[in-house]
């Protein structure tokens, strides 16, 4: 006979940054095969490449459930909050600068708009993770219940890390 008062287990973080760690190695194993093929390490181009690839994916999921999103994203995000359409046309920006990155458009300029996307969105994690909410990251969507933690925040400044060094070549 089952426990009827049983707790469920928490996952374990391998276990629930799955599909981010699984996004990643794909990311970095790409970009690394590309830059072996090439004959070169040339670190401007593998961010470049990183950059593309990360914006494409977590777009591409953000859109698989986009009024799921918009509604996730607002419970965060200060320009969402006071802006509620801006969570309609996140992924859509973040769409356009994967494919900025992707074809080497503009790369001061979506360098500059990265910057500024990222570092907006991660005050609104910061002001999340200060008050300890219990809430889901909307950074891959709806289609996985990840929580927001400071995996969150790190990806917001790795971005906008990555943007600097591209604004810095």
């Amino acid at each position: 006979m089952e426990d009827c008062c049983a707790v469920a287990e928490k996952p374990s973080l391998p276990k629930t940054y799955y599909p981010l760690i699984l996004i990643s190695a794909y990311l970095v194993g790409g970009i690394a095969f590309v830059q072996w093929r090439s004959g070169a390490w040339d670190s401007h181009a593998a961010m470049a490449q990183f950059m593309a690839g990360f914006f494409l994916i977590f777009s591409f999921f953000k859109l698989l459930d986009l009024p799921g999103f918009a509604t996730a994203y607002r419970t965060y995000d200060v320009v969402a909050r006071a802006v509620p359409a801006y969570g309609w046309i996140y992924p859509f920006i973040e769409l356009g600068l994967g494919l900025a990155y992707l074809g080497g458009v503009a790369p001061f300029a979506t360098s500059v708009a990265t910057l500024v996307v990222m570092a907006v969105s991660s005050l609104g994690v910061v002001r999340s993770l200060l008050r300890r909410e219990a809430i889901q990251c909307a950074c891959l969507g709806t289609v996985f219940d990840l929580p927001m933690t400071t995996v969150t925040l790190f990806e917001d400044l790795l971005m906008a890390a990555m943007a600097v060094a591209m604004l810095a070549v």
